[in-house]
């Protein structure tokens, strides 16, 4: 297993991927698989080229099999702040630590900015794993968004956690 950053060239298995986290867990994304789907990869692309975040991918035996993004706020006055993102693991390689490996890439990156002070993400509610696997990682409730996501008539709270850097 490793874990690298990942880039443009990686755009066809970052979007194989996320597809893959559409499809099997809506609930989790406030975008769709028929939204992402009809993108280009250019788009995908340009997603990897952004100034603004940063993707690590997961590989075993050279396939990528899980991600995390972190994202850096614009406006000057919220330089302090980012937010981890888009985490997914294929689901035959869960259990074996990547979604900690991810997390931890993220963290190590956030700590190596000096604006960074505070590390956020949002999460699915009814997602036990991965709310363990933020709190193992410092990471502490801030605050809970109700029916924050509407697949067909089912509606998903959201939890918002953030930690110190």
């Amino acid at each position: 297993m490793a874990i690298e950053l990942l880039d443009p060239s990686h755009a066809s298995a970052y979007r194989q991927l996320l597809l893959e986290a559409y499809a099997l867990h809506p609930e989790a994304f406030v975008s769709s698989l028929s939204n992402r789907e009809k993108l280009p990869l250019s788009w995908w692309q340009a997603q990897l080229d952004d100034e603004l975040s940063a993707l690590f991918g997961a590989f075993v035996d050279d396939r990528l099999v899980g991600v995390v993004g972190l994202a850096f706020e614009p406006w000057e006055d919220a330089r302090h702040q980012a937010t981890l993102f888009g985490l997914y693991v294929s689901g035959g390689f869960r259990g074996q630590g990547l979604g900690e490996h991810l997390v931890q890439a993220v963290l190590s990156m956030a700590e190596q900015e000096p604006e960074i002070k505070v590390l956020q993400l949002s999460v699915s509610a009814n997602s036990p794993a991965a709310l363990a696997l933020y709190h193992r990682c410092g990471f502490e409730q801030s605050g809970l968004e109700d029916c924050a996501i509407r697949v067909g008539e089912e509606y998903y709270d959201r939890v918002h956690m953030r930690r110190l850097v």
